[in-house]
């Protein structure tokens, strides 16, 4: 995964204008913050990117940790959030010191397409403990082998167009094709999961597992899974 987070954390063009980053991250803020279960959850947001309305989460919750893996983009959530107590900014490795069966809900939000398959398994099972017995893993955004780039391109488009980007987004698609993210999308390739095989992997990491009927954020091609412990004998 070290290209694709030296990719995030330096400049790129995934996002067509501010108007585009802000309106992505509200949509995916508040769906997650939907899904909180209590006003005292703890919550991981496992590659949680800029995060930029995590505030929307925090509100929601008792604690928000916000994981993120590209070091610059960590310092700036850090500084953004400064001032906020319930939210909580660390590195992949912190998240392995968590406390046992301590979190109510964890998102991975449009991260599976960047792990190769034992990365994942990994992360599956390393969830599995953190979570209380009657927690909740999302992971969200998940590309099928269907999904094509150019299927993504048309929902943008069609986001854009309901959100009055429209006309940067056409031109941020013709940006991004000749980007690094398109190079290393075709050289590196992305992790793609029939609906079986994610559900497969969750179970193989301990979880009884189910395709949400819709995905996190605008993209309706692609797909969302809702995964709980086995294991009844955590306490919460």
């Amino acid at each position: 995964m070290s290209h694709w987070i030296a990719f995030w954390d330096g400049p790129h063009s995934i996002y067509v204008n501010a108007r585009h980053k802000e309106v992505h991250y509200r949509l995916v803020a508040e769906e997650i913050a939907a899904l909180v279960p209590s006003p005292a959850a703890r919550v991981l947001d496992y590659g949680s990117g800029e995060a930029l309305r995590a505030d929307l989460v925090a509100a929601a919750a008792g604690k928000l940790f916000l994981c993120e893996g590209a070091p610059r983009m960590r310092a700036g959530i850090a500084a953004r959030f400064a001032g906020f107590s319930k939210i909580c900014v660390i590195a992949p490795e912190d998240v392995e010191r968590l406390r046992k069966h301590s979190l109510d809900l964890i998102m991975l939000h449009s991260v599976a397409q960047y792990l190769e398959p034992d990365e994942t398994a990994v992360l599956f099972e390393l969830f599995q403990r953190l979570l209380k017995s009657n927690g909740v893993l999302i992971v969200s955004d998940v590309i099928a082998p269907n999904v094509s780039v150019w299927t993504d391109a048309i929902a943008l488009l069609r986001f854009g167009a309901a959100n009055g980007f429209l006309v940067a987004s056409i031109v941020g698609l013709t940006r991004t094709l000749l980007s690094d993210y398109r190079r290393l999308r075709s050289h590196f390739g992305i992790t793609r999961f029939t609906e079986a095989d994610m559900i497969q992997e969750l179970n193989a990491a301990g979880f009884v597992t189910r395709r949400a009927a819709k995905n996190l954020g605008h993209n309706q091609t692609r797909m969302a899974f809702i995964a709980q412990p086995v294991s009844a004998d955590c306490p919460d």
